[in-house]
């Protein structure tokens, strides 16, 4: 049997070595060698999808392999509803943000070297399945980033490569002690996350595991209070890395939510539900109205990011099946929406050189193309029904509202703030008499419309279709319902 798992998770780290054995002079080579794989990678994850069997709910393409039998460490890889269309999003942006990163000039070989072990880290974190390999690769997600922003970003990279990575280590230092307490705990001892949801925790051990992972994934998610990092991050990151910030290392969180907290911290995520609530409602509103204050283009739609992981956290909370498809979703859907914002608004920064908004307008007449691809974005993100970015959020409000009405009834709100903030936008940057500025722009050429149209197509598939993308999730998420 091929190990499928493992090719799609390591043919990026064979990337690394091809790139660091190619000449430095040679940009182009390097360049084509990385999108070569993260091409195959993609390739590789598609067929995953076509594989996959929609009617089981187990874990499917197992690869398990003793690695420290001595102490019960197992490479245990597994894909399952959860988990399988996060690994196929990750491939996509990989390569499209891979595309996207042919403009860069300065130290090419040291910034695909980091893109590709990036890669490897965010896709073994989907299917890792003990606790230690699950740990390894979400540490390993924290370096390459760290360099990405620290030497390729904005003026201000330093300071955001050093908050994201204090901010991410504190998280990860908190679960760490976690799994080492789960270790000792259970009996007999194991880091097999299957075998520890049946460990039986007492409620006490419960509550205080679930905050030590909780908080770290509430920083990847990010979770108000623990957000701060994310706008700085963001702002000074190079187009492409943010795609894969925003597009895949958020769902990080919000996945470490669903894989470990649910199943191995039930009694806690019950008694916690409330509060998981308000925190959503918190992220939901206070995302949108920070967004709307925003003239920085970057900044608007990081911050639109908080408000949108929101209803994540509310499906999460809402513990059923119709809130826990609609975060899962919500995942899905939000990492193709706002990859492709974010490449938006690198197009327009490569002509500009600022992210202003008060620095554009009337781009309409001349940019067409991008004038329709940021309209049909931006009114995605915003939830118009019919695209994809409806779906997710329109289930996880049903999820939440049989329980908690009064606080979806709030969390509704920030629909009517981000359908506000990004209108206003919209006749900011396109409407209106052509800036005098803006003259001279050309509109996106072949390469910024190859990364940005697979985005296009999958949104009005999915809000037309959502049973495309429900289909595969359905099962896991009745299952891990009928734990509560």
């Amino acid at each position: 049997m091929i190990p499928l798992l493992s090719l799609i998770i390591f043919l990026p780290l064979l990337g690394v070595v091809l790139v660091l054995l190619t000449p430095s002079r040679l940009d182009k080579c390097i360049k084509y060698t990385s999108i070569l794989v993260t091409g195959v990678v993609l390739v590789l994850s598609a067929y995953l999808v076509l594989c996959f069997n929609k009617t089981d709910a187990s874990m499917q393409f197992v690869e398990h392999q003793p690695w420290f039998a001595s102490l019960n460490i197992w490479y245990y890889l597994g894909v399952d509803g959860l988990s399988i269309m996060l690994v196929f999003l990750t491939a996509l942006l990989g390569l499209l943000a891979c595309l996207a990163s042919w403009g860069i000039k300065e130290r090419v070989k040291e910034y695909f070297c980091f893109y590709l072990l990036l890669m490897t880290g965010m896709l073994g974190t989907f299917l890792a399945l003990d606790l230690v390999l699950f740990y390894i690769f979400w540490e390993l997600v924290l370096i390459p980033m760290y360099f990405l922003i620290g030497i390729w970003g904005g003026p201000r990279r330093q300071y955001a490569a050093v908050k994201f990575f204090l901010y991410t280590l504190a998280g990860s230092v908190l679960m760490l002690l976690g799994i080492l307490a789960m270790y000792f705990l259970s009996t007999p001892h194991t880091f097999n996350m299957l075998e520890l949801a049946s460990a039986g925790f007492t409620p006490r051990w419960q509550m205080i595991l679930f905050f030590a992972f909780f908080i770290g994934f509430a920083i990847k998610v990010p979770i108000f209070p623990f957000h701060t990092w994310l706008p700085d991050a963001h702002v000074e990151a190079p187009t492409p890395v943010s795609v894969l910030l925003a597009g895949v290392l958020l769902k990080m969180g919000g996945y470490g939510l669903f894989r470990v907290c649910l199943p191995l911290f039930k009694g806690a995520v019950v008694s916690l539900a409330p509060a998981l609530i308000v925190l959503a409602v918190i992220n939901i509103v206070y995302g949108a109205c920070v967004a709307m204050a925003q003239t920085d283009f970057k900044k608007m739609v990081a911050y639109s990011s908080v408000s949108h992981m929101g209803f994540v956290l509310l499906g999460f909370a809402a513990l059923n099946a119709t809130g826990f498809n609609g975060a899962v979703l919500e995942m899905f859907n939000h990492g193709i929406i706002t990859a492709g914002m974010f490449l938006m608004v690198g197009v327009l920064y490569d002509r500009a050189h600022t992210r202003d908004l008060g620095a554009f307008g009337g781009l309409a007449s001349s940019m067409p193309y991008y004038a329709f691809c940021l309209t049909f974005l931006s009114l995605a993100s915003l939830g118009l029904p019919g695209l994809s970015g409806f779906v997710g959020e329109f289930l996880a409000l049903v999820g939440g509202f049989a329980s908690y009405p009064v606080f979806v009834t709030i969390a509704a709100i920030g629909l009517v703030i981000g359908v506000g903030y990004f209108l206003y936008m919209l006749q900011r940057v396109l409407w209106g008499a052509l800036n005098p500025k803006c003259v001279g722009y050309g509109d996106m050429n072949v390469l910024e419309l190859v990364s940005v149209i697979p985005l296009i197509v999958i949104t009005l598939i999915v809000g037309v279709c959502p049973w495309v993308i429900l289909a595969f999730q359905q099962l896991t998420m009745e299952g891990i319902a009928r734990l509560f």
